[in-house]
C-alpha cells in the first residue's frame, strides 16, 4: 500500500522540523528546507501517479509555517511549479499549484486562489488521469463553498465522486478511498448547516475508517461529529468531543483550532454561558490573526459575538460587531472588493487566454483546410493530364478528405456555439449572484432597521446621547440599495437598458426598475422590500407597464422582458 510507503518518511520530515526549531531557525528557512527535502524525496518515487496526490501530505509538518510566511510559501511553489514543467513532470507541478490554491483562500485571495485552480485543472486534463480528476474536482467543490457558491460546489463534489466510484468499479481504487469524497460532503454540509445530511457524509466516513485510518484523521471527524450534536442540541456531548480533539489540533492543525474555537464557541452558547462562549470567539479570531488562515470565516464569528452582545443587551457593541462584519463579509466577498472583482465579474485571465489560444489554433486550422483544398485541386488537374486511372484515385481520396474538413469545420462550429452557450450560461451565474447580493443588502438593512428600534427602547441601560450616537451612523437608504443594484446589474447587462430604451421610449425609470428586477426573477415581495415600496403598488406597476409595452392576456410578461 502507497500510505504504508510514504508514513516512514512522514515520521522522518517531522523529526527533522522539530531539530530544526530547537536550533532557532526561522520559520522561512523551515519551511524552504523541509520543501526543498520533500521534492527531492519525490523526484526519486518510482509510482508518481499515486504519490502526488498524497504530495501534501509532506508538507503538513509545516502547515504553521505555510500560512504565517505566505508569500515565502506561494513563491518557492510557483518556482516549483515552473521548475516541474520544465522538466516533464505535470504531475508534480500540478500539485504545487494546488498548493498555492490552498494558501490564496486560507487569504481569501479567491481570485488568485481560482486562476490557480484552473491552471491545475487545464494541466490535468492534458494528462487524461483520472485520479487527478477526482482531487482536483473535489478541490473546487470546497472551494466554492467557501465562497457561498451552493450549487456549484455539489455540482463538483459529486462529479469528484462520481468518477472515484468509477474507479472503484474498475478495481483503480479500494472502496475507503471514497472516505475523502463523503468527507468533503460532510464539510459542505456542516457549513450548509444541514446536520441530517452532514451526519449521513459522517456514518460513510466511520464505516471505512478502520480499515484505512490513513484517509482522514479521527479528530477531524470527531470535531465535525460534535457540531452535528450542537446543532441537534446534543450540546453537552458536543462540548466532552471538543475538549478531548483539542490537544490534536493544537500539535498537527493548529490554524484549524480557527474552525474549532468557533463552534466551541457556539456550544457554549447553546448552553447559555455567553462568557465562555466570547472567549472561545475570541481565541478563533486571535489564531487567524497569528496563522493568517481562514480570514473568510472572520465575518461569522464577528457576527456571532454580535449576537452574543445582542442577547446580553449591550447593543453598542453589538452594532460594532456587527459592522466589522459587514465590512470584512463585503472586503472579501463583495464586487466592490478589488482582490476580488475578477471572480465575480468572471473575468479570469487565465481562462479568457487559454479561449484567445483556441480560437487563434481554429483559425489557423481554418487557413490550413483552405489551402489544403486548394493543393488537393491542382493535384487533380495534373492527375488528370498524367493518366486516367490515377484520376480515378485522386478523386476519391479528395472526396473523402473534403468530408473530413467539412466534419470538422461543424465541428468547430459547435465548439463556438458551446462557447457562445458558456458565456450565455456565466450571465445567468452572474445574474443570480447580483440578485442575491440585492436581497443581502435588504436584510441587512432590515437587521439595522430592528437595532435602530432596540437602541430607542432601550430605556435607561443606555444614555440618550449614546443611542443617538450610534442611531446617527446607521444609513438605511433604500435609494442607495437601488444605486448600488443599478450599476451592478448595467455591468453584467450592458444592453439590456438600451434596448428597452429604443424599442419603447415612452417608459420612465420607475418602469426601467421593475424590468431589470423582473428579468432576475424577483417576486413582488422582494421588489417591495428593495424598492421600499408596498407590494400593491408594485402589481399597479406591473399592470401600467404591460400596458405601456401592449401586451395582450395571453402574452406572459416575464418571459416578454426575459427575451429582450
Amino acid at each position: 500500500m502507497i500510505y504504508k510507503f510514504i508514513n516512514p518518511y512522514c515520521d522522518i520530515i517531522n523529526l527533522i522540523t522539530e531539530g530544526l526549531q530547537r536550533f532557532s531557525m526561522s520559520s522561512n528557512t523551515v519551511f524552504k528546507f523541509i520543501l526543498a527535502f520533500s521534492f527531492v524525496f519525490l523526484s526519486s518515487a518510482q509510482s508518481r501517479d499515486s504519490l502526488v496526490l498524497d504530495l501534501k501530505r509532506f508538507f503538513s509538518p509545516t502547515k504553521a509555517l505555510l500560512y504565517k510566511d505566505a508569500d515565502a510559501a506561494i513563491a518557492t511553489l510557483n518556482d516549483a511549479h515552473k521548475e516541474f514543467l520544465n522538466l516533464g513532470d505535470t504531475l508534480k507541478s500540478i500539485e504545487a499549484l494546488i498548493q498555492v490554491a490552498d494558501i490564496y483562500g486560507h487569504r481569501a485571495d479567491y481570485a488568485s486562489s481560482y486562476d490557480a485552480f484552473w491552471k491545475s485543472l487545464s494541466l490535468a486534463d492534458q494528462l487524461k488521469n483520472d485520479s487527478l480528476n477526482v482531487h482536483i474536482s473535489m478541490r473546487l467543490g470546497r472551494f466554492y463553498s467557501f465562497y457561498k457558491r451552493e450549487n456549484e460546489s455539489l455540482q463538483y463534489l459529486q462529479n469528484s465522486l462520481d468518477i472515484q466510484k468509477r474507479r472503484v468499479a474498475k478495481g483503480e481504487a479500494l472502496t475507503p478511498e471514497l472516505v475523502p469524497n463523503y468527507y468533503a460532503f460532510l464539510s459542505t454540509y456542516r457549513e450548509l448547516n444541514r446536520p441530517l445530511l452532514a451526519e449521513k457524509y459522517l456514518d460513510s466516513c466511520m464505516q471505512y475508517y478502520q480499515e484505512f485510518p490513513e484517509q482522514v484523521p479521527m479528530p477531524q471527524l470527531q470535531f465535525e461529529e460534535a457540531v452535528i450534536l450542537s446543532q441537534r442540541n446534543k450540546n453537552q456531548k458536543a462540548l466532552e468531543i471538543m475538549k478531548k480533539t483539542e490537544s490534536w489540533f493544537q500539535e498537527y492543525r493548529p490554524s484549524y483550532l480557527v474552525l474549532v474555537y468557533s463552534y466551541w464557541g457556539d456550544i457554549y452558547r447553546n448552553l447559555g454561558d455567553l462568557q465562555s462562549g466570547g472567549r472561545y470567539y475570541q481565541k478563533a479570531l486571535d489564531l487567524s490573526r497569528e496563522f493568517k488562515a481562514h480570514i473568510d470565516f472572520t465575518p461569522l464569528i464577528y457576527e456571532r459575538i454580535a449576537a452574543l452582545y445582542f442577547e446580553k443587551g449591550d447593543y453598542r457593541r453589538a452594532f460594532e460587531n456587527q459592522k466589522m462584519a459587514k465590512e470584512l463579509d463585503a472586503d472579501f466577498f463583495d464586487s466592490r472588493s478589488t482582490k476580488n472583482r475578477t471572480l465575480l465579474e468572471i473575468k479570469d485571465e487565465f481562462r479568457l487566454e487559454k479561449q484567445r489560444q483556441e480560437s487563434l489554433i481554429q483559425q489557423q486550422r481554418l487557413a490550413q483546410l483552405e489551402q489544403e483544398e486548394e493543393i488537393l485541386l491542382l493535384q487533380r488537374l495534373l492527375l488528370l493530364v498524367a493518366i486516367i486511372s490515377l484520376l480515378l484515385i485522386a478523386f476519391v481520396y479528395f472526396f473523402n478528405l473534403r468530408n473530413k474538413h467539412k466534419i470538422e469545420k461543424k465541428l468547430i462550429a459547435k465548439s463556438k456555439e458551446l462557447e457562445i452557450q458558456k458565456a450565455n450560461d456565466l450571465l445567468r451565474l452572474k445574474n443570480k449572484e447580483l440578485a442575491t447580493s440585492a436581497l443581502q443588502l435588504v436584510e441587512k438593512d432590515e437587521f439595522l432597521k430592528e437595532l435602530k428600534n432596540k437602541l430607542r427602547s432601550g430605556g435607561e441601560q443606555l444614555k440618550v446621547s449614546e443611542i443617538n450616537k450610534v442611531l446617527q451612523s446607521i444609513s438605511i437608504s433604500n435609494t442607495n440599495n437601488w444605486e448600488q443594484f443599478r450599476l451592478r446589474f448595467t455591468a453584467v447587462n450592458e444592453e439590456f437598458y438600451g434596448k428597452l430604451t429604443e424599442k419603447y421610449p415612452k417608459l420612465n425609470q420607475s418602469d426601467h426598475k421593475i424590468c431589470a428586477l423582473i428579468k432576475l426573477n424577483f417576486s413582488s415581495k422582494d421588489m417591495a422590500r428593495l424598492l421600499g415600496i408596498s407590494v400593491e403598488s408594485v402589481h399597479t406597476t406591473r399592470y401600467r407597464l404591460r400596458k405601456k409595452l401592449e401586451l395582450s392576456r395571453s402574452e406572459n410578461l416575464e418571459d416578454f422582458i426575459a427575451n429582450l
